[in-house]
């Protein structure tokens, strides 16, 4: 990703995309416009906000849109690199650095959440292999907040999965400091407390009935204020800093910085004058403000004719992921009207489905229809691929699922090609027997005429739109 995007930022002339732009402070050095060359590409749209931010914190109203923990670990790496270059060069490396390193880490924390749920290897291998060429890959690889939540989210569900609640906590909650919908993991914890107390009900535990609810219900409470404890902080923060009398802040703020805020009408922190509206609410919460008036986000404020570009953008996802729950709830009848709280004869035998329509995804399933009917109905709906592909799961165990169940390559363990005879390209002869030696994504590519329609539709969507964000958005064209 890293190479393609310097390549397509060098080759490629950038769009004049009206987009937040903050002039550049202090004279470049020959090093700072190397890097500028070579990973400028990741500083576009919402990146700029980021490195503004990290470099001179939260000083312009619109910029509280995005949540702390991200800039805060681009400022703590770029002080950890003694590099002579300009603040805005040494934040741009360590995003490149920390997003290389926590993407990694995000299919690492899908892996492990894959054995656990899906409790089938090969399905969450394949699958943290399809997160690694995510068609969200470019956000994960910019300057964004995508990788950060990716891997924070996915590690919390995980150690949720194996029992560590403390550990899964805190995860969440660093996860809802990187994104606002990090809020909604707080669903997983409450399942996971009601899944809990429903099975012991069924186990016949009556009589300690009243003390395992309160314990429940005490430890879920305690967990879910955690999560929600970065962003109402955050809220508080903003509030101070903006709705307090003016504090002469703008004294040291840089002139081009008050300029370009005079320039485009942007509220700067610690000025005098008129009081922001969202300061007088009872509630006073400048994320859903500025979602309101910048962005002009609200429920199908969208749905126009102009926007039919974006829909078809999003089409891809959203039909992929009401597939995967129209699969799941066909698949799984009972268990879905039972909300998965009523323990199946299969479970108590040790003979639950294994796979994505296994008993343990449900709770997933869920989770990502209702970020994809909140995302149609109520965001630029062109964000909604990467808004799934660093959120849910099921964006990777589906497609991973359909791989495994349709596409006979993957079913042989032959290395001889069923359709045509012909030896399987991709798969080494030491790896015979062993469906871990060998990396089935690549034998799918390089055995791409054998394929199926359907592998050929699942592979062109993640690899199109894997390249297509990177000669896109690295060049300031809208992109997802």
């Amino acid at each position: 990703s890293l190479v393609f995007q310097a390549v397509f930022n060098l080759l490629i002339p950038d769009h004049a995309a009206d987009a937040f732009s903050p002039p550049r402070l202090g004279a470049p050095g020959a090093w700072d416009a190397l890097l500028e060359r070579l990973l400028g590409g990741l500083a576009r749209w919402d990146g700029e906000h980021f490195l503004f931010i990290a470099e001179h914190g939260y000083l312009l109203e619109h910029n509280c849109a995005f949540l702390p923990l991200f800039p805060l670990s681009l400022r703590l790496v770029a002080a950890l690199l003694p590099l002579p270059l300009r603040p805005r060069s040494r934040l741009l490396l360590s995003a490149a650095l920390l997003n290389a390193l926590l993407a990694a880490l995000a299919a690492v924390a899908l892996l492990g959440l894959g054995r656990a749920v899906l409790r089938d290897r090969r399905q969450a291998f394949l699958a943290a292999l399809l997160f690694s060429l995510s068609p969200a890959g470019v956000f994960l690889a910019a300057a964004y907040s995508e990788s950060a939540f990716a891997c924070l989210a996915f590690g919390a569900m995980w150690r949720l999965e194996k029992g560590q609640d403390c550990l899964s906590g805190l995860l969440f909650s660093l996860a809802a400091a990187a994104r606002a919908n990090g809020l909604v993991n707080a669903g997983f914890v409450l399942y996971s407390r009601a899944r809990r107390f429903a099975l012991q009900l069924q186990g016949g535990s009556a009589p300690l009935l009243w003390k395992q609810l309160l314990s429940l219900a005490s430890s879920a409470a305690l967990m879910c204020a955690g999560i929600f404890l970065p962003f109402v902080l955050f809220q508080y923060y903003a509030y101070v800093r903006f709705c307090s009398p003016g504090t002469g802040l703008a004294q040291s703020v840089p002139k081009p910085l008050l300029q370009l805020a005079r320039d485009k009408g942007y509220r700067v922190a610690g000025t005098a004058g008129a009081e922001p509206p969202w300061c007088s609410q009872r509630f006073p919460v400048v994320y859903s403000y500025i979602q309101d008036t910048y962005w002009n986000v609200g429920f199908l404020r969208y749905f126009e004719l102009r926007q039919i570009p974006n829909f078809l953008l999003a089409l891809p996802v959203t039909l992929l992921c009401s597939w995967a729950a129209w699969t799941y709830v066909s698949t799984n009848p009972r268990h879905c009207l039972t909300l998965g709280l009523e323990r199946r004869k299969t479970e108590e035998r040790g003979k639950a489905r294994d796979g994505f329509c296994g008993p343990a995804v449900f709770v997933y399933v869920v989770h990502s229809t209702a970020l994809l009917l909140f995302g149609f109905s109520c965001m630029h709906v062109q964000v909604l691929t990467r808004f799934l592909g660093s959120s849910s799961p099921i964006l990777y165990w589906f497609p991973a699922y359909l791989l495994q169940e349709h596409e006979p390559l993957l079913q042989s363990t032959r290395t001889d090609n069923p359709k045509s005879g012909k030896p399987l390209l991709g798969k080494s002869a030491c790896s015979c027997g062993k469906g871990t030696s060998d990396n089935p994504v690549v034998r799918l590519l390089l055995n791409w005429r054998s394929l199926t329609p359907l592998s050929k539709s699942i592979l062109g969507f993640f690899l199109g739109y894997w390249l297509l964000g990177l000669i896109l958005h690295c060049n300031f064209f809208p992109w997802t």
